[in-house]
C-alpha cells in the first residue's frame, strides 16, 4: 500500500514553521481520504517541541533527523535529511511546506529518488483514488489540476491554502533515522542572519491588513504641489500603528526608473499584481490605486477589499471593493494615525 509522508524542518526553537502546521493538515486529509498511512518526518537541531505539535495525526510512524549539522538552512545537510527521511517511510506520496529551505532543497531529493516534484501547490485533494494537485499559472490567472504516474510525487504547498492542524492528545513518539553528511561536503557555513531594522520592514507575510499605496501618493494634490515627504510620514506612522503589511502598484514602484518622486521606502518587492505577488491577508485596504484588473488580480486571496480614491469612477468602484471611500487619502491615512494614537 501507497503512503502518505509529511516532510518538514523545524525553526530555531525546535517547533515546526506555520507552513509546516498548514502543510500537515493537508497531508493529514489526504492521507484519510486515499485510506493510506500516514508517516511523519522532522529534521533539525532539535525536534522535540515539535512533536508536541504532532498530536492527533493518527499517523502510523514518526521519523526524525536530528543533530547540530541540520540546524541552519544548507542544501547538501537539508537534502541528505530530507532523502533519508523519505527513504525510511518509503512513501509514494511527500506532502510538504512550501519554505525557503524545502524549495531549495527537494527538487534535488526528487531527483535522487528517482521520482518528480511540483512547487507552489494551492491544493492536494484525492480524485478517483489518486492525488491530485491544484496550483495556480501565470500569476495566478489561471488555474490547473495535475496528476503524476511516477512516484515518490513531492509536493511542496504555499502557505494561506490549507486551515493549520490543531494539536490534540498525546504527541507521537519519534524514531531516529540516520543521515550523515562527509565532512568534505560542509563546506557551506551559516555565520548569522541580517534582518532589515524595524523601522525599515514592510513586508509581514503574517499581517491582519495589507495596506496598498498607489501612484496618487506621489503626485500633485489639491494645492498643485507634490507631498511626497508627508505620503512617506503618513504611510510609515500607519504601518507602525496597525503592523500592517505594505504592498504597491506597478506604476507607483515603476516611478524610480522613470526619473519621477517615489517613496523612499518603496521597491518592487512590495509589488501586488501585474507580475507582482499575491498576499493573502484577511483584510486590504487600498489608496490612491484606480483598480487595474492586473493590479485586482494579486488581490484574489484577500477576503476584505476597501479602497479610499477621490474618483468615484475609479477601478475599484466597479464591483471589485467591498467598500469605496470617496475621499482623500492624505486626509483619511492622518485622521487615522490621529485616532490610532490615541490607543
Amino acid at each position: 500500500m501507497d503512503k502518505v509522508l509529511f516532510l518538514s524542518h523545524t525553526d530555531e526553537g525546535g517547533d515546526l514553521p506555520r507552513l509546516g502546521l498548514e502543510a500537515l493538515g493537508a497531508a493529514q486529509e489526504l492521507a484519510q481520504a486515499l485510506g493510506f498511512p500516514l508517516i511523519l518526518g522532522l529534521f533539525g537541531k532539535d525536534t522535540g517541541p515539535a512533536a508536541v505539535q504532532l498530536a492527533g495525526t493518527g499517523a502510523q510512524r514518526a521519523l526524525c533527523v536530528t543533530g547540530s549539522d541540520f540546524a541552519d538552512g544548507r542544501y547538501v545537510t537539508d537534502a541528505a535529511a530530507a532523502e533519508a527521511l523519505a527513504r525510511a517511510s518509503g512513501a509514494a506520496i511527500i506532502i510538504a511546506p512550501g519554505t525557503s529551505r524545502l524549495a531549495r532543497s527537494l527538487p534535488g531529493v526528487a531527483h535522487r529518488l528517482g521520482g518528480r516534484v511540483d512547487t507552489h501547490g494551492s491544493c492536494v485533494d484525492a480524485q478517483d483514488g489518486g492525488p491530485t494537485l491544484t496550483r495556480w499559472f501565470y500569476r495566478q490567472r489561471m488555474e490547473a489540476k495535475l496528476r503524476r504516474t511516477q512516484r515518490p510525487w513531492v509536493i511542496l504547498l504555499d502557505s494561506g491554502c490549507h486551515a493549520a492542524h490543531q494539536p490534540e492528545g498525546s504527541p507521537p513518539a519519534l524514531e531516529p533515522v540516520p543521515a550523515t553528511v562527509p565532512a568534505a561536503q560542509l563546506r557551506t557555513r551559516v555565520i548569522g542572519f541580517r534582518k532589515p531594522k524595524a523601522g525599515v520592514q514592510t513586508i509581514r507575510p503574517d499581517a491582519k491588513l495589507l495596506f496598498v499605496a498607489g501612484a496618487g501618493w506621489t503626485k500633485k494634490q489639491a494645492d498643485g504641489k507634490e507631498h511626497v515627504g508627508d505620503a512617506e510620514k503618513l504611510i510609515l506612522g500607519f504601518l507602525a500603528a496597525t503592523n500592517a503589511s505594505l504592498g504597491s502598484s506597478k506604476s507607483l514602484v515603476d516611478q524610480s526608473s522613470e526619473g519621477q518622486a517615489v517613496l523612499g521606502f518603496m521597491t518592487h518587492l512590495n509589488q501586488v499584481g501585474q507580475t507582482g505577488s499575491t498576499p493573502r491577508h484577511p483584510k486590504g485596504l487600498a489608496t490612491c490605486c484606480h483598480g487595474e484588473e492586473p493590479h485586482v488580480v494579486g488581490w484574489r486571496f484577500v477576503n476584505e477589499r476597501r479602497s479610499v480614491n477621490l474618483d468615484p469612477s475609479c477601478g475599484w468602484a466597479r464591483g471589485k471593493a467591498d467598500v469605496l471611500y470617496v475621499a482623500d487619502a492624505f486626509e483619511v491615512v492622518a485622521k487615522l494615525n490621529a485616532l490610532l494614537s490615541k490607543g
